[in-house]
């Protein structure tokens, strides 16, 4: 009976919080792999940066295809997000949810994005890194993808 009690209580926090904090949207646009554009209740366009991953550049090997991978998980989708931060662009970093699933997670889980440690301790996400890494899933198929924050600085250094 004790367990029952603590997962039920692990469960209504959890719910609460998401559900307290959170708010929703439908995804009207996706910029790239960890960049959307949603449309919130008041019929505003928000640009959403993913927290906690970075997918490769465009211009990379794997850059359209993890578009086209957060395309496919919520383009045109009612989604639930919380801002957690803002970058130096003046987007917001949220977290975001879709049919009970973390898309942060989903992306890196499936080999289109790094689990972005520099403002992540998530050890959930680490996990799914190096389980992707592991198996060859996605970008890790590859011996030459290079983390798209090391790929930004050749490319301002180059210019």
């Amino acid at each position: 009976m004790k367990n029952y009690t603590f997962y039920l209580t692990v469960f209504l926090s959890l719910f609460i919080s998401i559900s307290v904090y959170s708010q929703s949207g439908k995804i009207v646009r996706i910029k790239d792999g960890d960049t959307v554009v949603l449309l919130d209740s008041d019929n505003n366009q928000i640009t959403l940066r993913l927290a906690e991953v970075d997918c490769p550049e465009s211009s990379q090997d794997f850059g359209k295809k993890a578009k086209e991978f957060t395309s496919n998980q919520v383009a045109l989708k009612i989604v639930t997000y919380k801002i957690v931060d803002t970058d130096q662009y003046g987007r917001s970093i949220a977290k975001v949810y879709y049919d009970n699933k973390y898309l942060s997670a989903e992306i890196i889980k499936n080999g289109f994005g790094w689990h972005y440690k520099k403002y992540s301790k998530s050890i959930e996400l680490s996990n799914l890194e190096r389980s992707a890494k592991a198996n060859k899933i996605g970008l890790w198929s590859s011996n030459k993808n290079k983390a798209p924050w090391e790929y930004r600085k050749e490319m301002r250094n180059k210019y």
